[in-house]
């Protein structure tokens, strides 16, 4: 369920290319809080909870360390669990597909990282819900510059480092924002930001420069009632294929790359990837392995890789960036028609205005508008990105916005044909050798068609009449 909406959304991007610090950009869009407990308790419904953790680690595909911890059959997976009490023995569970849902960094499901790879970003937060002393304001419909009836989503002024060179440079080398959410009364959620980095930024950094802030705004936190410290890693590896066991979320990477979105993307997801399962286990003699194939395929199509790598590209971007280059890059995204920048943010089929991204031509539109809207430094940095990515990383861009290239490997199951062979061939070689009047000792692969065929054994004597 929705905790709270907002009307509005503001950002702050002043302070470059000629923007007034003090300017704010309202996006005419509402925006919402999600009551996380209850949205839950509304997913672990009819539910056995075990809590335990699992101790296998993936040493390569579907092998897993130690010994016997976690084993695959036709039938599904058994797997080795540890209860919180460690001086409990080992609880042993059986079901037909495990899902993971341990996160990006999970032991379990293997990433597909051959070259070319491109290693996750992370997205850096320190956040704290507070009471402010509102005694000395003369408007009460804000605290702070921030209005209460709106979000503000992007605050990436720098204006309270002025007069500190050391702390302005730092800030502008490695850049965080505000992130501004006004609840109940004199209560708000603070969160300074950093977007994406790679290594990550400090949680102290991010603490400090929160309160710094706090304090040049004349916003006086009295009360510290929570406080959240953020850790999504970006980007990275795709789960690589025909293994069994299906990575779900972080783990299987559906974290958006640019923007770090990832609930609505994971609830779209679960749906598809429910019903490929759903479908297969249905069957009279379901397949484990084509089930969690068709739920990987569900989430990671060509289509839909094809759309992450432009998303990839973008947090590419974003991390080269200080914050002169990043107050341009948002100003001129939000100022894009509410469908190409939208789209660009949901970046997952089914999601709102997700259907202008979602072919290559599309995608191309997109960067064509987005490009002549940016101030001319970034403008020319992007696409000087845009060709030194493509030359000197992968050509995954490149994929994404021409019809060049072909499409990305498929998740769809493929069955081994390799130890079927050719039927035809050794079906001619059983019938040529009964045949025979010579003595003939039939090769191991065509014994295998003859005994399946009326259960003769490998060898047959054929003697002279």
């Amino acid at each position: 369920s929705i905790d709270r909406e907002w009307s509005t959304t503001d950002c702050y991007f002043g302070g470059s290319f000629g923007i007034p610090t003090e300017e704010r950009l309202r996006l005419d869009r509402p925006y919402c809080r999600v009551d996380r407990f209850a949205l839950k308790k509304s997913l672990t419904k009819n539910f056995r909870v075990v809590e335990a953790n699992h101790i296998s680690d993936a040493i390569g595909l579907n092998m897993y360390s130690p010994a016997g911890s976690l084993l695959h059959d036709e039938d599904g997976t058994t797997i080795q669990l540890q209860p919180k009490d460690a001086k409990s023995d080992l609880l042993t569970m059986r079901t037909k597909i495990v899902i993971d849902t341990t996160g990006h960094e999970t032991k379990l499901v293997l990433k597909d990282t051959r070259e070319p790879y491109t290693r996750p970003g992370f997205q850096i937060a320190y956040g704290a819900l507070v009471e402010v002393d509102e005694s000395k304001s003369s408007d009460l419909s804000q605290i702070g510059p921030y209005d209460k009836e709106a979000m503000t989503l992007f605050d990436y002024r720098t204006d309270h480092f002025d007069g500190d060179e050391g702390a302005t440079i730092k800030a502008t080398k490695a850049p965080t924002f505000m992130y501004a959410m006004p609840l109940e009364g004199n209560k708000i959620f603070f969160e300074e930001t950093s977007l994406v980095a790679r290594p990550a930024m400090s949680f102290q950094e991010c603490k400090d420069r929160c309160f710094r802030r706090l304090k040049h705004l004349g916003i006086d936190a009295t009360k510290i009632e929570e406080e959240e410290y953020c850790y999504i890693p970006m980007g990275g590896a795709l789960p690589a294929r025909d293994q069994r066991i299906l990575g779900f979320g972080g783990a299987a990477a559906m974290v958006h790359p640019s923007t770090g979105y990832h609930l609505c993307r994971a609830m779209m997801g679960a749906t598809d990837a429910a019903a490929a399962i759903r479908d297969e286990l249905a069957k009279e003699k379901p397949n484990i392995d084509k089930a969690v194939a068709s739920a990987y395929d569900s989430l990671w199509s060509p289509g839909n890789i094809r759309q992450r790598n432009f998303a990839t590209f973008g947090g590419e971007f974003l991390m080269k960036q200080n914050i002169v280059g990043l107050r341009g890059f948002f100003d001129g995204f939000f100022r894009l028609p509410l469908e190409l920048w939208g789209g660009f943010l949901a970046g997952w089929p089914g999601l709102a205005y997700n259907e202008s991204h979602e072919t290559w031509t599309k995608r191309m539109l997109f960067g064509l508008n987005f490009i002549i809207k940016l101030p001319p430094p970034v403008a020319l940095d992007m696409f000087l990105s845009i060709v030194s990515y493509s030359i000197f990383e992968n050509l995954s861009l490149i994929q994404s916005v021409t019809p060049f290239l072909g499409e990305p490997d498929s998740y769809e199951y493929k069955r081994n044909t390799d130890r079927i062979g050719d039927v035809s061939a050794k079906l001619e070689a059983v019938e040529m050798i009964k045949s025979s009047k010579a003595f003939a000792e039939m090769p191991t692969e065509v014994a295998a068609v003859a005994g399946s065929l009326d259960n003769k054994p490998e060898k047959i004597e054929v003697l002279n009449s």
